[in-house]
């Protein structure tokens, strides 16, 4: 693989390491060598398991019982769509370009995994007041607009008032079912109002409707029925949750005009890292003339995936860290916080097991969940993602004759200044109590770095799974209110 042209995103951890010289009493709430050289050697395994596992997938060979459901299918999808399948991802910017073309704004329709995804790049890569903006200042693209991911009358009745009596909107609606109730029933919605709003013209409306969808299924013969002229796979072997690097996140991607290429670039950047990064374990002397023994090679930031799996188990099984606050520097990331938090909750929540995630958007919520975080029950494991380089000019305070706020004196200070001494004094604040934090840092807020952050967080959810036992895949408790909910509303008479 070519060296990309941007920089890693890292994966620091060295704030939860205990000190040598740290009391007995302190060491025991970070983490010491003896955890590391037993972590390690499980994580090759887990890394190794992994690509047998993509391996076993990609041969279509029978699935052991015990692996089922496996959806490695998510692993390579960067490599393919940049490579063999590239007239695939021609195909999405091109229907994308079509509909920006044709409409000013767009509906996603979708729940979960199915919208979640695109969200997150929405918010992390485009303006943050996007919808807002006339259109030359979106660069010709148009506004888009979430559905289908609730059972809200008010919301969705908000949302027809504001499509209704226009003749520029389509829907994109996604699920790989098409059985999922809260978007079918969004959808027939708003085929009745995207019908009106295309005077009953058949051939209109089917060009307005994009549907992503798994190879059958009631979407898939519900397009068929409209005659939709664009329609894309979700790939078989892709759970909804994995899916943000296929159409499900591509297309919205590209309607929004984000640079599509450089986002599975810096995912299959986060692979490259994953398969060839150093062994975590190596033989070293610890000594002249003592014997050679295999101890933990520091492995910060070497393989991103695989270090954030497990100093996460290690958290959480020895130092009772069960929750997993993601702190999150900046508003454009608090989408990428929920995204997240589906990721984790439906992969490890089962059989008893799983740590409970929580996205916090600072600083705006050290004046709410900081009280907690700072002197509370210490059950968490702190993870920050910050931010290097604001995208925009920097902000500084200006000087002023009023000075009763006494900011004059923070005069000729930035804007990611006043952020970064923020994020210190908060880490600071956390480590006097030995609240120890990690931190994921990203060279900038754009789409290779979204590339490589989802990327290595889709593969460390995978190797934690791997590595307590749980299969990843599937997510048979939410199954349970789908159910119940039909039953109720389709009564067997």
């Amino acid at each position: 693989m070519t060296t990309p042209d941007f920089d890693p995103i890292t994966y620091d951890y060295s704030s939860l390491l205990a000190g040598q010289s740290e009391p007995e009493s302190t060491r025991q709430t970070g983490l010491v060598p003896a955890d590391l050289k037993w972590l390690a050697p499980r994580l090759e395994d887990v890394r190794r398991q992994m690509l047998e596992e993509l391996d076993l997938f990609q041969k279509g060979g029978p699935v052991p019982a015990e692996l089922q459901p496996l959806d490695a299918g998510f692993f390579d999808l960067p490599e393919q769509f940049l490579g063999p399948r590239r007239r695939d991802l021609e195909a999405i910017q091109q229907t994308a370009d079509r509909l920006a073309a044709e409409c000013d704004r767009v509906v996603v329709l979708g729940i979960g995994g199915s919208y979640m995804g695109a969200r997150a790049l929405m918010e992390a890569c485009c303006h943050p007041y996007f919808n807002e903006l006339p259109r030359k200042r979106r660069g010709g693209r148009p506004r888009m607009y979430f559905e289908g991911n609730n059972v809200d009358n008010d919301a969705l009745q908000g949302l027809l008032d504001l499509v209704e009596g226009t003749d520029d909107w389509a829907i994109v609606v996604i699920s790989k079912s098409g059985g999922t109730l809260e978007t079918a029933v969004a959808f027939r919605l708003l085929i009745n109002a995207l019908r009106r709003s295309c005077g009953n013209d058949r051939e209109k409306l089917r060009r307005r409707i994009v549907p992503v969808t798994g190879r059958s299924g009631r979407l898939r013969e519900l397009a068929q029925a409209l005659g939709c002229p664009a329609v894309f796979p979700i790939p078989d072997g892709v759970g909804g949750r994995y899916s943000v690097l296929t159409a499900v996140g591509l297309l919205p991607a590209a309607l929004l005009g984000l640079d599509v290429e450089h986002l599975l670039e810096g995912a299959a950047a986060m692979n490259e890292r994953f398969r060839t990064a150093p062994p975590l374990c190596s033989s070293e002397r610890k000594g002249a003339g003592s014997e050679r023994s295999e101890v933990p090679v520091p492995f910060l930031s070497s393989n991103p995936p695989l270090d954030y799996a497990g100093v996460g188990r290690l958290m959480e099984v020895r130092r009772g860290a069960v929750t997993r606050v993601l702190s999150t520097w900046g508003k454009g990331l608090e989408a990428l916080g929920l995204w997240y938090d589906q990721l984790l909750s439906e992969s490890l929540g089962k059989n008893g097991q799983g740590a409970t995630p929580i996205t916090v958007v600072n600083t705006r919520d050290l004046h709410s969940r900081g009280q907690q975080h700072q002197e509370g029950r210490r059950d968490k494991l702190i993870t920050n993602v910050f931010v290097e380089k604001p995208n925009r000019d920097l902000l500084a305070v200006p000087q002023s004759e009023l000075d009763q706020d006494r900011l004059n004196e923070l005069a000729g200070k930035t804007v990611p200044e006043i952020l970064h001494a923020a994020f210190t004094g908060t880490n600071r604040a956390y480590a006097d109590d030995y609240r120890r934090t990690a931190t994921i840092s990203l060279p900038r807020l754009d789409e290779a770095s979204l590339g490589q952050l989802l990327q290595m967080l889709m593969l460390a959810t995978v190797a934690e799974g791997r590595l307590i036992g749980v299969n990843p895949f599937g997510q048979p408790g939410v199954e349970a209110y789908k159910r119940n909910m039909n039953a109720i509303l389709r009564p067997k008479k």
